[in-house]
Formats: C-alpha cells, structure tokens, sequence
C-alpha cells in the first residue's frame, strides 16, 4: 500500500491540466487522468521494474496513468488468459488498448489466439485489442510462417465492413503491417485490399486505399526486394 500510495503522489505532482485537455482532443478520454507523457511513464516504470501483484493493483484504480504503468511493470510470463480477458473488457478508448497490447499482451504465450478471438468479437475496443495484436505480431514475429498471415488476410476481408473509426484504423494498420512482411505478402496484402474495395463498405474503401497507397509505393517496394534477396 506505501508503494501504492508514493506511485500516486508523484503521478499527481506531474499532473498537466493542458496535456489532458490535449489528449481529449485526440480521443484520449479516461474518467481520470494526469495528462503525464508515455516517454515520462515509461521512465517511471523502468524505475518500478517487473512487478506482476503491483500491476494488477495499478490496474484497479482505473486512472489513465496507473492502468499504463500496470502494463509496462507486468509480467508476460506471468499473465493468464483470464486475465487478459478481464482487462481487455476495461478498455474504453484508443490509447490504453493499443499501450497494453504493445506493452504487454503482445509479449505473452496467448497473444496469437486472442488476436483472432478478440477480432471476431462485437464489443469496438476488444475487435481493435484483436486487430492491435496482428499488426504487431506481424511486425515483431520475425519467424512466422505466411500462413498465419493468410489467416489474418481473410478476417480482416470479413471486418472490413465494420465502419467503427477505431476499428477500421485498426484493420487498417494490420493489413499494411502485413504487407510490410515480404514480397509474397505485399502480393497478397494488396489483393485483399482491392477484394476488399470491391465489397463497396464505406469503411473498406478508406481501408483499401490506405493499404493500397502504402503497401505499392516506391519506399515499401523497394524495402521488400532488398530483403527477400
């Protein structure tokens, strides 16, 4: 509790009432926050270290600051299943879902299961937690095989027509990370891009051009061929 409570004092004397009107600006809405920087954050928690029992205290005083803090001083290792599903349904907004799923969820034995779980669930942030997960899985999994990217490829097809703005960025950041892993990919990447705006969702049309823009331009191309020799 004394640790608890020294965490607490020093996050409110960081606090910035214009960094948080800034960030409702962008999305960024928790019922409490102190406004304090990722980069700030993240020098705390290296402070802390790896603490699994004072993250899931951190979790629980559901502030902006101490929800982030948890899923930087967390265990993957330690984290279960039930876990994960639990603070997944406490997502509310953008930040805190992509902050744990980069931070935390990514790093842990479950992470390629509840991409596609969370992908097919109804509820905004737990479709974008599953959709988070591919782009970084696809990003950081150097040693994946492209067919559990192809799997990826027809969910994000079937989402695509979800117009919910914080979804659809997500599906959107998968299919390009995806696109981003090797030529074979980009081929396929952009293929779904244009079936997918083929099915005429408004939500797929921004999708497809932002995939297509990014995954045939010069920069990507070129990136692709100098690995693949």
């Amino acid at each position: 509790m004394k640790q608890i409570q020294e965490i607490l004092k020093r996050l409110k004397s960081l606090y910035d009432r214009q960094a948080v009107e800034g960030m409702a600006r962008f999305g960024i809405t928790p019922e409490k926050s102190y406004g304090i920087s990722i980069p700030i954050l993240r020098n705390i928690a290296r402070e802390i270290g790896r603490d699994h029992k004072l993250a899931q205290k951190l979790w629980e005083l559901n502030i902006r600051e101490t929800r982030i803090l948890a899923c930087m001083i967390d265990d993957p290792d330690m984290v279960s299943e039930k876990q994960m599903e639990k603070w997944v349904r406490d997502f509310d907004y953008w930040e805190i879902c992509d902050q744990c799923c980069q931070n935390l969820f990514e790093k842990t034995k479950f992470a390629y299961q509840k991409s596609i779980e969370w992908s097919l669930r109804d509820e905004e942030f737990v479709r974008r937690a599953g959709f988070v997960l591919m782009a970084l899985i696809s990003l950081r999994d150097r040693e994946a095989e492209n067919e559990r990217f192809e799997e990826y490829l027809n969910i994000i097809k079937k989402k695509s027509i979800d117009n919910r703005n914080y979804v659809k960025k997500a599906v959107s950041w998968a299919l390009r990370q995806i696109g981003k892993r090797n030529l074979y990919l980009n081929a396929r990447a952009i293929e779904t891009a244009r079936e997918i705006k083929k099915l005429g969702a408004k939500s797929g049309k921004w999708i497809a051009q932002d995939a297509i823009r990014e995954l045939t331009s010069k920069a990507v191309r070129q990136r692709l061929r100098k690995g693949d020799r």
